[in-house]
């Protein structure tokens, strides 16, 4: 779930506030703080972007390991980790 901090931070990077309990505290006089409305956009949007990279996030966690990689290269198996690695592909296909 993406944050109210998360979403100020990407609309106004560098800017200086706390986020207590929801209630923003703005300390950035050259920075305009954002409204609750894009600041609601924008958790939308962020959300949407990670929430459309499931696949990938999934792909990782199955992926072989780099050691894996490694022997898989000093033991000439590169195939069978190719195969691996087009396994999970197919288990989490790109949306």
């Amino acid at each position: 779930m993406i944050t109210k901090t998360e979403a100020i931070r990407s609309l106004s990077p560098g800017a200086k506030f706390t986020n207590v309990h929801d209630v923003i505290t703005w300390y950035s006089d050259d920075i305009t703080q954002p409204s609750d409305s894009d600041v609601d956009s924008e958790i939308i949007r962020l959300q949407a972007e990670y929430d459309a990279q499931e696949y990938a996030r999934n792909r990782e966690a199955e992926y072989p390991s780099i050691e894996e990689c490694v022997h898989a290269i000093l033991d000439d198996q590169l195939d069978a980790l190719q195969v691996k690695r087009q396994a999970v592909k197919a288990k989490y296909p790109k949306p």
